[in-house]
């Protein structure tokens, strides 16, 4: 396991010299097919072994690679904590074929393809193991095969981020009356940014590696995401009061970059997707179990945790999904098996 603290200067350095060398000499590119591949995995999520999906999703990838006997054959740096720079630039990394892996929430990859903002509409879930079934059921291909086809980026496996999305604030929000005026962050995604709008929120899109000092300068009123990443990362010290809007069930995708898959050997490429596909597995199980722990612990950090009147703030975003399918037609058949399914 190696776990790197690196600056993102060096990366790229050392990143253009080995490609480079790479270009310039067939004799290296024989060499290194023959010695362990190593690859690079970033996640924006602090280095948390238990609230942070990347590193949890990280442990889990290594037990898998050794189980599969592959771990003499493949080592994967972990990168945590934005080192190797914000999402918007790490996942254009992955497109080029700079960094390898990526744990990161579908959203982030819906700035290179639209389509996959399907996901990001407002009460589109209703729970993770809905979400599972609809993507068992054909709702996730469509939306691989985008992504693929317009970045040069696969997704490999899915999981869960820990928990729905809600709506952490410096006041109490019970309605959409009380989210007005409030500037809350959200992705820089145009759905979740226009979700946010519709329940009332001046949404205002942000980096995530921001967030903290944003909150602390008040720059932002609050955010929205589940119980563990705002634990993990302590936003909890600025904003107290968690409404449970639970407007979004994120699902976590572990990009892998399609120049990366390429050169693997087919047999070496095989053993790690499975591997891969089994972490997520594990790593869904956790993040259902760590929510609920999660919000316990923010009540002992002082955050008054509460329900909401959930279905007002449904109500005023419903008009978001038929608007989007009017937009991109081929949305609705991936909408209609999400809704179709049950949990």
């Amino acid at each position: 396991m190696t776990i790197v603290p690196f600056s993102r200067r060096t990366f790229i350095k050392s990143s253009t010299a080995v490609t480079a060398g790479l270009v310039l000499s067939p004799a290296i590119i024989g060499r290194a097919e023959a010695a362990t591949l190593k690859l690079k995995c970033s996640s924006s999520l602090p280095n948390d072994p238990k609230f942070a999906n990347g590193r949890v999703y990280y442990d889990n990838l290594v037990k898998q690679i050794k189980a599969n006997g592959l771990g003499e054959q493949v080592e994967v740096a972990f990168f945590p904590d934005n080192q190797l720079g914000q999402e918007i630039d790490v996942i254009n990394s992955v497109k080029l074929g700079v960094i390898d892996l990526m744990v990161s929430g579908s959203s982030i990859s819906a700035n290179l393809v639209p389509l996959v903002g399907t996901y990001d509409l407002g009460f589109l879930f209703a729970s993770f193991p809905q979400q599972t079934k609809a993507f068992d059921a054909g709702a996730a291909k469509p939306i691989e095969d985008a992504l693929l086809k317009g970045s040069n980026i696969r997704i490999i496996a899915w999981a869960y981020n820990f928990g729905s999305r809600s709506v952490l604030a410096k006041k109490p929000v019970k309605t959409p009356e009380d989210l007005a005026g409030l500037k809350i962050r959200t992705l820089p995604n145009p759905v979740i940014t226009e979700c946010l709008r519709l329940m009332g929120a001046a949404a205002t899109p942000l980096a995530f590696g921001e967030i903290y000092t944003a909150l602390q300068a008040g720059v932002l009123d609050g955010l929205e995401h589940d119980p563990p990443t705002i634990l993990a990362s302590k936003f909890y010290e600025t904003a107290k009061s968690y409404a449970l809007t639970q407007h979004n069930f994120s699902p976590l995708a572990i990009y892998f970059s399609d120049m990366t898959f390429n050169r693997m050997d087919p047999k070496l490429r095989e053993g790690f997707l499975d591997a891969a596909k089994k972490a997520a597995v594990d790593t869904r199980a956790h993040g259902l179990a760590v929510e609920k722990e999660a919000l316990a612990a923010l009540t002992e950090k002082g955050v008054t945790v509460a329900e909401c009147d959930r279905e007002a703030f449904k109500k005023r975003v419903a008009p978001q999904i038929e608007n989007f399918i009017k937009a991109r037609p081929e949305s609705k058949a991936v909408i209609d098996i999400i809704r179709s399914t049950q949990a």
